[in-house]
């Protein structure tokens, strides 16, 4: 068993990885943490190689290791540079860009760029059911019409216009988790849906005086706070929990990441539920946890040219990326 209790920055962590041993061991520690399986087949009998292990089912006798199966598959970077990016990018409360990773670990910005997105899929969280009292808001990313140049406008797009800006869905339950997902817009044909699928039936449900909402009462306690009126509590009713969210994301994306693709928009939501929703841990303990979350796969074609990643409950067409980049700087403008 291999102790992690002293790490309290990132020069620990690579400190304490010094030997491809080392992190294999403690990787192994973590992804089987009730014992080795064969990642092939699922089989629980399995038995040590020179390189990794075998499985012992006449049906699979696949071999493999502590890596097949993960976001480490086939990586080219040492493990304890994986190891310190995972504990950077949970321990930073804002994040941390892909340049400043790639100065930090001495790797290329587009190696940075690519492994910051499969170090955000290991913080995808399983879908849970909110209950008691769930607080609902939306917000929209993307930047303010005001301060674009004048040839850059875009006509009619203040308000709740989504021309130039994605809106984002907000559910916390008070004291407990939070869900956030990128929406088509903010129509109550949209919202309802996904509060349904994600809160449990006769929750109390707290919400501003958008009409999306309206028709919560058919299955929840919905209680209004009308903005409008300069109305933010009233007795337990408010919106501020989620509120006080969002002031923190917007403060990552504007600070740290300073604009976010709508094709990317999904994982860098779960990169901030995922910090929020274990602000009860240490750094150590969301960099061990982070880890026991290795069993997904992005590959740079998935990341690069798939199809953008949309919790829409209306059908919509999706434009296909480009096949190629003819440039670095159309790649880098891709990126974003």
């Amino acid at each position: 068993m291999i102790s992690v209790s002293g790490f309290k920055s990132v020069i620990a962590v690579l400190d304490f990885f010094n030997s491809k041993e080392k992190c294999v061991s403690f990787l192994e520690q973590q992804r089987w943490v009730h014992g080795i399986h064969c990642p092939h087949c699922g089989h629980t009998k399995v038995y040590r190689t020179n390189r990794g292990f075998k499985c012992a089912n006449r049906d699979c006798h696949r071999k493999f290791s502590a890596i097949s199966g993960t976001v480490f598959e086939n990586t080219k970077i040492e493990l304890r540079y994986w190891f310190a990016a995972i504990y950077l990018l949970s321990a930073h409360k804002k994040g941390i860009s892909s340049h400043q990773m790639a100065r930090d670990l001495g790797i290329c910005q587009k190696t940075a760029w690519f492994l910051n997105h499969r170090v955000r899929i290991m913080m995808t969280a399983k879908s849970v059911m909110l209950n008691n009292t769930v607080e609902v808001d939306e917000t929209f990313i993307g930047g303010k019409n005001k301060n674009r140049h004048k040839n850059k406008k875009v006509e009619n797009s203040q308000g709740r216009s989504v021309k130039d800006k994605t809106p984002v869905v907000g559910l916390i339950e008070r004291g407990g988790k939070l869900i956030t997902m990128k929406a088509k817009n903010t129509k109550g044909a949209t919202l309802i849906p996904i509060i349904n699928k994600n809160v449990t039936e006769g929750a109390k449900v707290m919400t501003d005086e958008w009409g999306g909402y309206n028709k919560l009462r058919a299955k929840f306690d919905h209680m209004v706070i009308n903005h409008k009126l300069g109305e933010y509590v009233n007795g337990d009713i408010h919106t501020n929990t989620i509120e006080n969210y969002w002031s923190l994301f917007k403060r990552g994306i504007i600070g740290i990441y300073h604009h976010i693709s709508e094709k990317h928009l999904d994982r860098y939501c779960d990169e901030f539920a995922y910090r929020f929703n274990s602000r009860e841990l240490n750094d150590r303990e969301r960099f061990e946890n982070t880890l026991t979350k290795c069993n997904r796969r992005l590959s740079w074609n998935d990341l690069v040219y798939g199809e953008a990643q949309t919790i829409d409950v209306e059908a919509t067409e999706v434009s296909t990326p480009p096949t190629k980049f003819s440039s670095m700087k159309e790649f880098k403008k891709f990126q974003k």
